[in-house]
């Protein structure tokens, strides 16, 4: 049995959800223990991360290692494709959406429901326009294929239009990228995160 230890509108979370669907596996989603941040959750999960996956016993976390582990265990469809380069770009994309565009997308967290001044929020919304700029030479020129890079940017760019509208900020998302998402949210695994993440993200918004 696979058990997601998970929260609602976490982006990363919300990434393997879509691995999940798309492999049309089962699981039980399950909250911290304790909640997020709790000892009794790092006494599980000792780096304290979210989310993390227990598989009959055998409990590991880091979403990255958890969508790998997931796609061999349900080989069908193939959500890492091809032949060595093709693979080795799609890793370049998914990292690159972890360890550059969401620590952008999440520098403008502790300004929501604030009042930071326009200068501070126009400094973060320019260092993330920049990231996106930088991420569209790694955009496939179809999606015709769901992958593992893929399925983390649905939910990110659903955050970018949330923030464009809490901070009044202009778009930053260009023709392409935003082609590029249209063929995303036709995916029916991404299409079903997406029904039940928006309205959890919208009243989270509205809490702050």
């Amino acid at each position: 049995m696979l058990k997601l230890y998970a929260v609602p509108v976490s982006l990363y979370c919300a990434k393997l959800r879509i691995v999940l669907r798309h492999k049309q596996l089962e699981w039980e989603e399950l909250p911290p223990p304790g909640g997020y941040g709790s000892q009794a959750y790092k006494d599980l999960v000792p780096g304290g991360s979210l989310p993390a996956l227990d598989h009959d016993g055998h409990l590991f976390s880091d979403s990255e290692a958890i969508a790998e582990y997931l796609n061999e265990l349900q080989p069908e469809p193939d959500m890492l494709p091809g032949g060595k380069l093709e693979r080795a770009r799609i890793r370049e994309r998914s990292r690159f959406h972890d360890t550059r565009l969401e620590p952008a997308l999440r520098a403008l967290f502790p300004m929501i429901g604030r009042n930071p001044g326009a200068e501070a929020v126009s400094e973060k919304w320019s260092a993330l326009a920049e990231r996106l700029e930088q991420m569209e030479p790694l955009l496939p020129q179809a999606t015709p294929h769901l992958t593992l890079a893929d399925c983390g940017m649905p939910v990110t760019c659903l955050w970018i239009g949330e923030l464009a509208r809490h901070f009044q900020a202009p778009s930053i998302m260009s023709a392409r990228m935003q082609g590029y998402l249209e063929g995303l949210n036709a995916h029916g695994a991404v299409a079903g995160e997406l029904a039940q993440y928006a309205p959890r993200l919208k009243t989270w918004m509205a809490s702050r």
